[in-house]
Formats: structure tokens, C-alpha cells, sequence
């Protein structure tokens, strides 16, 4: 066959440099204090469980961390809402009580026991987040999470408040009047002509 000439001359081949990536944006998220997405949410939630503001008022607590910003009182911003998907996944990772869907009228016993992600966002689909309840009961979680650091924006502008319509004032009867109440007559129907 033939010869095998070496090319290189014997000895041991250096590897090559290191080359250094920057990070991809989803990891820088931390050395910005955990501001971005589900993390600051989480936040929000735990604050709100530990000082008792979920009950009573869950499904305002609900509608604030869907379709609310929410940053915190230096200016940061902490979400700017997350899907019904992130946020089951956030209540079953957080390990909120379930007992909590009683309040919206789901029943933890029928629905989704193995599965608490299912559970949950079958709760957040019967909490009705954008119904004039769920801004009522958020509106009152408002001034409670500021104490606490949190700011949170108005709501989305095709949500309006309910509001109470005003009592409508009755019409003047013929007694208050002084008056003899007329006789009203109907009045005739116009004859049909014949052709």
C-alpha cells in the first residue's frame, strides 16, 4: 500500500478557546430581581396568602393577576397579566388551597382530583374574571396590595364597574295632584278601505 507520512510533528494539540455566549434573555431575568412573567406574580400571590386577602376574595385576586399590570411601588414592573394556563400552573405550584374554588362555585371533590392544574383552570373558567363581580372584589384588593408594595393599574378599558342605577324618581299620582283622575277612552282603530 504506501507510506504514512506524519505532517505534524509529534506532541500533544492544544484544544480550542472557550468561546462565551451571552446569556439568553429568560436567564438575565434574575440578576433583574425576579421582575418579569409568573415570577412576579408569584410575588403577588404569596404576599396575598400570607396576609389573608385570598379569601373572600379570590376571584378579584384572579381577575388582578390576568388582566391587570402590576408593578411595584419603586416602578418595576412585575406582569402585565398571564394566560389562564400560566396561572392554574402558578395556583398548583404555589399549592393554594383548593377548598379556595368553593368560593366560585366549583367543587374540589368533582373536578380534576389528580390533576390540580386541570382543577384550577376549570376554577379560573367558572370565576368569570371579567364580569363586573370579579373588578368589584379586585377594586377592593387595590388599596390592601399597595399597603403591601404593589401597585396595580386600572382595568382593561372594555371593563367598566357596575354601577348602582340611580332610583327612579315616581311619577306624581292624580291623588297627590288634588286632581279627579281622567277617564281615558281608547282611542278608535281607522277602518280598513275596501277595494
Amino acid at each position: 500500500m504506501g507510506e504514512v507520512y506524519l505532517t505534524l510533528p509529534p506532541g500533544v494539540v492544544s484544544p480550542a478557546p472557550r468561546l462565551f455566549t451571552p446569556e439568553p434573555e429568560a436567564e438575565q431575568v434574575a440578576s433583574r430581581g425576579r421582575g418579569y412573567g409568573m415570577d412576579g406574580i408569584r410575588e403577588l400571590l404569596e404576599a396575598a396568602r400570607a396576609n389573608g386577602l385570598v379569601t373572600g376574595r379570590f376571584r378579584g385576586l384572579l381577575h388582578i393577576a390576568i388582566g391587570r399590570t402590576v408593578t411595584k411601588t419603586d416602578g418595576s414592573k412585575l406582569s402585565s397579566g398571564l394566560t389562564w394556563r400560566e396561572l392554574a400552573t402558578l395556583l398548583k405550584t404555589l399549592r393554594f388551597d383548593p377548598e379556595l374554588g368553593r368560593e366560585l362555585g366549583a367543587d374540589p371533590d368533582t373536578l380534576s382530583p389528580r390533576d390540580r392544574e386541570r382543577y384550577w383552570y376549570a376554577v379560573i373558567a367558572m370565576a368569570k374574571v371579567d364580569s363586573p363581580e370579579a373588578l368589584a372584589e379586585a377594586e377592593k384588593l387595590v388599596a390592601p396590595l399597595k399597603d403591601l408594595g404593589f401597585v396595580i393599574a386600572p382595568p382593561p378599558s372594555g371593563i367598566a364597574p357596575t354601577q348602582t342605577p340611580a332610583p327612579a324618581k315616581p311619577k306624581p299620582s292624580a291623588k297627590d295632584k288634588g286632581e279627579k283622575p281622567k277617564s281615558e277612552k281608547p282611542e278608535p282603530k281607522p277602518k280598513k278601505k275596501k277595494k
